[in-house]
């Protein structure tokens, strides 16, 4: 039985989410991509509440953009440090890369 693209990230996705659950302290950083946007979202999973969030184009110039503000918006609630969920993308090209601009901005994941 054939899985489509879709089936097998969402599975992956479910496998990941297991073991990487997001805090106060430390909470989730999570991606989705479409066609035309890339969409963050910080998460606090023990209150179940998005503390912040954004989009960008699918750009490496934007994504990047995007990283850095995300980490300056992360320290001005006092977060340092945080968990990545790739939602059960591969980590390479525009999610690498929105992580190397959180790093680079002085986040630790």
């Amino acid at each position: 039985m054939a899985n489509t693209k879709k089936e097998n990230r969402i599975r992956r996705k479910i496998r990941v989410r297991k073991n990487v659950n997001g805090s106060s302290e430390k909470p989730r950083v999570f991606v989705f991509k479409s066609n035309r946007y890339l969409h963050v979202g910080v998460a606090d999973d023990n209150s179940g509440v998005v503390v912040l969030g954004g989009r960008a184009k699918r750009t490496t110039k934007d994504v990047e953009v995007l990283g850095s503000k995300l980490a300056q918006d992360m320290k001005k609630k006092k977060v340092e440090t945080a968990v990545f969920d790739r939602s059960g993308y591969q980590f390479h090209g525009i999610i690498a890369k929105f992580v190397e601009s959180l790093r680079k901005s002085g986040i630790k994941i």
